[in-house]
């Protein structure tokens, strides 16, 4: 068998990754056989058993996870130099960069090791799936989260190959596409090995069924499915407003009128709900206080013309307390009191009602310190210092708003649009449409915000809810059941949308069972790694047989 450069081929798995991603919305079947270079390169690498072997494999997946994450989320540094200097922001966005990358690297790392001590090849693939699997859900839950690049995130660009979403969420399409990654490679080894006759051309026919039993299935649902019609007039809202000027460079009240003006020139006398973006309402309201806060009455002023009309607005808020009520409470040495500031959504009616929701799935290292319970005994440091462990507030399970007339939605703000389980939670608890409130300007003219709003069509299909999105800047839309962008602004223009959109209050197989295929191969992921210490640790002198 020829020869080949692994580090070539790390380069094209992770050129064909890239150009697959999103919003290379063209190419996302590339997916399903990006990996097969860096596996070549990999097999390569062990059947030389040369010295270091495990550094290569790591250092050889490494750079093409690392290539990969970075050349498709190179806009993260853009979003955290706006309020520090280079050498912060660049050593903040290593996080993002290299963590994911790393996980992604340790999973092919463990597929190697656990090679070595099990002699079956479709266990060991069952371990690389896994371990894959294993490494994306811890990605998304602890502390140091960011699943923005979670490979079934990847066929958000051609939706119409991920309806089955509504069944598995994007961990499905990250199984289907490491899957279809193996059995490629299966292909290649077939055709570059000794097997003749039915035994070389029995891995293409497994792969090709593989593929497009899934499509196939994913296609004629798109093309099937239709929306139970109980409409109801939404508006949403881009005030494209700086976001370097929100706070300080014009007041909340001009931003305000100008988001009024914008509503009021494409709302309808039946109009139920008004959709404002994250930030929208820029100045610290106190949330025990909020009636008396001028920009409140001002927004319910607004209101008071549409009869039938609720109106969802970001706002930045805060709670005070005599005591730490909360992990997340800052002491204020003037006051002698304790307060959260919150990134928060509030749903203002044409009543005394006022609903809150705290944006929960927090910016590791920007806006929240990871393991801030672990981190607490740093306080007294950071305080000294001028700082906090504390960061931003949160709220510890996802939210419903409903209107006057009963209508649930979903309050999402910002980045936690990555999160199908936390969003299906609310979706779970009765949330009929979805509203994405983000500002996506931070990152400029990107593929950030792209991504972002690409993302958005999953959590349509895994809940087959619409999804109105409001972007301060960015872009903003709607987006309906199947996964289909049905009116979006431009990017960096001041537009108002409105749409009639279909409610829904059934629950699909994912908003009920919400991310157990990710739990389940975590677990089955964490039983096959402890053959690795049995096998290393107790010396076996052949591998061991499953």
């Amino acid at each position: 068998m020829k020869s080949r450069n692994p580090l070539l081929l790390a380069l094209v798995s992770a050129f064909l990754l890239w150009l697959a991603w999103p919003p290379h919305t063209f190419a996302a079947p590339l997916l399903l056989v990006g990996l097969v270079p860096l596996l070549i390169a990999l097999d390569q690498i062990i059947s030389q058993n040369g010295k270091k072997t495990g550094k290569k494999v790591f250092l050889t997946a490494g750079l093409t996870f690392l290539l990969w994450n970075t050349s498709c989320i190179y806009w993260v540094y853009n979003a955290i130099s706006a309020y520090n200097s280079p050498v912060v922001s660049f050593l903040i966005s290593l996080i993002p960069y290299g963590l994911g990358a790393l996980l992604m690297t340790f999973a092919f790392w463990l597929y190697y090791r656990f090679m070595k001590v099990v002699s079956k090849k479709s266990i060991a693939y069952l371990a690389l799936l896994c371990f894959w699997i294993g490494m994306e859900y811890l990605h998304a839950t602890w502390d140091l989260a960011f699943p923005w690049m979670t490979l079934g995130n990847g066929f958000a660009g051609m939706h119409q190959l991920a309806q089955w979403y509504e069944s598995t969420g994007v961990y499905g399409g990250s199984v289907w596409i490491i899957s279809s990654n193996i059995l490629a490679f299966e292909v290649w080894k077939s055709y570059r090995g000794q097997a003749t006759g039915y035994l070389r051309f029995r891995p293409t026919i497994t792969w090709l069924i593989f593929m497009i039993i899934p499509a196939a299935f994913s296609l004629t649902r798109y093309y099937s499915y239709k929306e139970k019609e109980v409409p109801i007039n939404v508006v949403t809202v881009q005030p494209n407003i700086d976001p370097y000027e929100k706070s300080g460079g014009i007041s909340a009240r001009d931003q305000l009128q100008t988001l009024s003006k914008l509503s009021d020139s494409v709302a309808q006398v039946n109009t139920e709900y008004f959709i404002w973006p994250e930030t929208a309402i820029p100045n610290f309201a106190d949330e025990d206080r909020i009636r008396s806060n001028t920009e409140y009455i001002d927004a319910q002023r607004f209101l008071s013309k549409y009869k039938n009309g609720t109106l969802l607005t970001g706002i930045e808020s805060i709670k005070i307390y005599n005591e730490k009520k909360t992990l997340s409470a800052k002491f204020d040495a003037n006051s002698r009191q304790y307060y959260d500031n919150f990134n928060t959504a509030m749903q203002v009616e044409n009543s005394s009602n006022v609903q809150f929701y705290h944006k929960s799935k927090l910016v590791p290292g920007v806006e929240k310190m990871p393991f801030p319970e672990t981190l607490a005994f740093l306080a007294p440091v950071f305080s000294g210092l001028g700082g906090t462990v504390s960061g931003w507030g949160w709220q510890d399970a996802p939210g419903v708003f409903y209107s006057q007339s009963g209508v649930g939605v979903a309050p999402v703000i910002c980045y936690e649009s990555l999160w199908g389980g936390w969003i299906r939670e609310s979706v779970k608890n009765g949330a009929q449409f979805i509203a994405i409130i983000t500002n996506d300007g931070w990152w400029g003219d990107t593929y950030g915000k792209d991504q972002h709003f690409e993302y958005a069509k999953l959590r349509a299909i895994e809940n087959r809810r619409w999804v109105v999105r409001s972007a301060n800047t960015g872009i903003s839309g709607f987006i309906n059941q199947r996964g289909d962008v049905v009116k979006q602004s431009k990017w960096w223009t001041r537009d108002a949308l409105k749409m009639d959109i279909n409610l829904n209050d059934q629950l699909t197989p994912y908003a009920k069972s919400g991310d157990a295929i990710a739990q389940i191969f975590s677990v089955i992921g964490i039983i096959l790694a402890l053959f690795i210490p049995y096998g290393t640790f107790f010396k076996k002198k052949a591998p061991v047989k499953i």
